[in-house]
């Protein structure tokens, strides 16, 4: 709805607003004159019944939360007074007369006192309710908007109705990895901690960030090396080593081959070395 549509509405209000303000003038005006108020009063008093109801009307527009509904309530009660009264000066033809200052409002009398009662608690709760609801509007702070709640209110523009959460993706599951087998024991060296081990071992505990798979054109290319090949690293690089240490761990750290093909190597350097004993002897 553009401004001038806004404007026309309002203007609109304001005029029904003052007519239905002029027709319950003289019910008012009529009822505070029976009530004994003097000329001035009974042309005041219709201020004090509608004049609220637009005070609580605005005020109510303006407050949120327990402010707002005491606003509301302040307007349904003064207009169901309003519509008392009303109803009452279209009952009574004899308050219709400019000459009557004083009358009954009802001819049973506990009726009477009851109306009575009423017109004349109006004035009273005008002031009290009216200041309160003016103090409560001087008073009220407007939630402050954040930069999240615009830009909240800026993607639930853009996207609308489209909007949807993201379904999480489930995690791959992770393959069991088969148990290692049995390696024989390798006789425990007491290491000796420096400050470059140390130093090497809290950067290696520090969590690697996932970078995903290496593509193969960037992995480097590992020779692939014959049973005979690997035997005859293994021989040079175990020649001067005791039988003791000859183990398969060791000898997989010498060639770099796998747990398996250590193990095949060094029973065949032991059976080679048994062999050769066996020949010397003889």
């Amino acid at each position: 709805m553009n401004r001038t549509a806004k404007t026309l509405l309002v203007l609109a209000l304001v005029g029904v607003v003052g007519m239905a303000f002029r027709v319950s003038w003289n019910a008012l005006r009529d009822v505070a004159r029976a009530i004994g108020a003097d000329a001035t009063g009974a042309t005041l008093y219709p201020f004090v019944v509608d004049g609220l109801m637009a005070l609580a009307l605005v005020a109510a527009l303006v407050l949120v939360g327990d402010d707002r509904r005491f606003a509301l309530r302040v307007l349904a009660a003064y207009t169901v007074a309003s519509l008392v009264l009303n109803y009452v000066h279209g009952l009574v033809p004899a308050l219709h007369s400019r000459a009557v200052d004083w009358g009954q409002l009802a001819d049973w009398n506990p009726a009477n006192w009851a109306l009575v009662l009423l017109a004349t608690s109006l004035p009273v709760g005008s002031i009290y309710f009216g200041s309160d609801l003016v103090a409560k509007v001087l008073h009220h702070r407007p939630a402050p908007i954040t930069d999240q709640d615009v830009s909240t209110q800026v993607i639930a523009n853009r996207l609308g109705s489209d909007l949807r959460k993201s379904t999480p993706v489930p995690p791959a599951p992770v393959a069991e990895l088969p148990a290692p087998a049995a390696v024989k024991s390798v006789p425990e060296v007491e290491p000796t901690e420096t400050a470059p081990v140390k130093a090497a071992e809290a950067v290696e505990s520090r969590p690697r960030r996932s970078t995903g798979p290496v593509p193969e054109s960037a992995r480097t290319p590992r020779p692939t090396r014959t049973p005979d090949q690997l035997l005859t690293e293994a021989r040079s690089a175990t020649a001067d080593w005791p039988d003791a240490d000859l183990t398969a761990e060791a000898v997989r750290k010498a060639v770099r081959t796998s747990s398996a093909n250590a193990r095949t190597l060094r029973d065949a350097l032991r059976a080679e070395r048994a062999e050769t004993r066996e020949a010397v002897t003889v």
